[in-house]
């Protein structure tokens, strides 16, 4: 079988408040959602109708059980979300955040000192065929913090070779590396594999040293990728080709939590790159759906169908 989309990375489960402006300690209720970047990313794509399939490890625990039952539930095909091998191994994470909208979402997560998709081995991917058939291909920088995933993760872009669509979310988060330096030889060996990245600026600038966006933009291109995007937050959007460079401006939103937008605008991404758009239409698309999920408290379960997205792109207005 063939995906349209082939996500690797993380997975666990989002332990999020349903009170909103306290800190932890004084939170009462919560209630849990899938999550994890790849993970969500699959979910949006799968949302779009798209064929997805995430390879992720899972704990030999409850936690394990439900993000596999979930993925399922939400049009992700599950048959890669695999059990550590190890009987007495690490636990399936959970991520606890505190809701302060408009812009300040601390994470915290609970996965160390290693998680269940950072043991993923190389016998544990999918077949060739099904690494080269994939019409995109979403790896994350998590994924190179630490070994055995860091192998894994060259063992199927050296199977992919530099096919076309095979995106690296730099998605850098600072408490899975030991330093930044480290982080920035690895994502530089990556780059070398993959076709298209995404990142923010401060992603940016680990991975090409760069925090200006066009500068940045310029830098990923010189590496021998076909598109650049970058974030500017608050600045909308940058993406940038050989040939062409877009910006698109912020879609205002009432933020609930910010913290699944970067997914969401990754899923949409993947839907304009398979649907052939260009990368105008391609770029708002996708940051109209950031917007959609930063207005909504969960990451996975708020991710807009299709129908949503061009309802707020006509009227201006997030459903």
């Amino acid at each position: 079988m063939s995906f349209d989309l082939l996500a690797m990375g993380r997975s666990g489960v989002d332990i999020y408040p349903l009170d909103h402006g306290v800190p932890l300690p004084e939170v009462k209720t919560f209630e849990k959602f899938l999550g994890g970047s790849a993970t969500n990313v699959a979910v949006a794509t799968a949302r779009y109708g798209h064929p997805a399939a995430l390879v992720t490890g899972i704990g030999r625990d409850p936690f394990g059980q439900y993000v596999h039952d979930e993925a399922a539930r939400l049009g992700v095909d599950p048959r890669y979300i695999t059990p550590i091998k190890q009987t007495d191994g690490p636990p399936t994470p959970v991520t606890f955040c505190e809701v302060f909208p408009p812009d300040d979402f601390p994470l915290y997560f609970y996965r160390y000192p290693i998680a269940p998709d950072l043991l993923i081995e190389p016998d544990q991917l999918p077949p060739e065929e099904v690494i080269r058939q994939a019409k995109v291909f979403w790896c994350t920088v998590t994924g190179l913090s630490q070994e055995p995933s860091r192998g894994t993760h060259f063992a199927a872009w050296q199977t992919r070779g530099r096919a076309r669509h095979t995106v690296l979310d730099l998605d850098y988060r600072p408490m899975f590396w030991d330093r930044p330096a480290a982080a920035t030889e690895q994502v530089g060996r990556a780059l070398e594999q993959v076709t298209i990245a995404v990142g923010n600026r401060q992603e940016c600038e680990i991975a090409v040293g760069e925090t200006d966006p066009d500068r940045a933009a310029d830098a990923l291109l010189e590496r021998g990728l076909e598109l650049a995007v970058v974030k500017r937050g608050p600045e909308g959007v940058l993406a940038a080709t050989a040939d062409e460079r877009v910006l698109v401006p912020p879609f205002e939103v009432p933020v609930v939590n910010g913290l699944g937008a970067g997914d969401a605008f990754g899923g949409a991404l993947v839907h304009g790159l398979l649907s052939g758009w260009g990368l105008q239409q391609t770029l708002q698309f996708a940051n109209v759906a950031g917007a959609i999920v930063a207005s909504r408290l969960e990451c996975s379960t708020a991710m807009p169908t299709a129908a949503e997205v061009q309802q707020a792109i006509d009227t201006g207005v997030a459903p």
